[in-house]
């Protein structure tokens, strides 16, 4: 891998995943898309059009995680950040869903990015492995939430 570091010590194209390069050329579509002043409504559509082409059972979980979501934090906006559905506050992504199938994980993700206030002392989670939601692991979910936005 060191042969192939740019002169910045950053990983050269090659040392990336096909998954990991699909991500980034997704990201990069997210982007234009933005320029171009998408609307509210059609960001969330395509939360709901990668929601939908997962398979059934990482589906069922991220579309109730979204259900959930929009229910207690309307607040918080789906949008797309790496082709996966994600929620944003401020406009800036908060919490995202990875499917297990994208990246060939034996797990789906629900993740929080850098600006979640989920700050505990030195060392602290930002990722979760989500293999089932029920009132329990929602619970967790929604008080996760709150403390990432406050």
């Amino acid at each position: 891998m060191s042969e192939n570091k740019s002169k910045k010590g950053t990983p050269a194209a090659s040392d990336w995943s096909d998954e990991e390069k699909a991500a980034m050329k997704e990201r990069a579509k997210e982007l234009r898309d933005e320029k171009s002043n998408r609307s509210k409504a059609s960001d969330e559509q395509a939360v709901m059009d990668k929601i939908g082409e997962m398979p059934e059972v990482e589906r069922v979980i991220a579309l109730r995680l979204h259900e959930m979501i929009k229910q207690e934090f309307p607040d918080l906006h789906p949008k797309t950040w790496y082709g996966m559905p994600a929620y944003q506050f401020g406009g800036k992504t908060l919490v995202f869903f990875q499917s297990a199938h994208k990246f060939g994980s034996r797990y789906n993700t629900i993740g929080f990015s850098d600006s979640a206030k989920l700050d505990d002392g030195a060392f602290w989670p930002t990722s979760f492995a989500l293999v089932a939601l029920n009132s329990e692991v929602e619970a967790q979910i929604r008080d996760l939430i709150r403390k990432a936005i406050s």
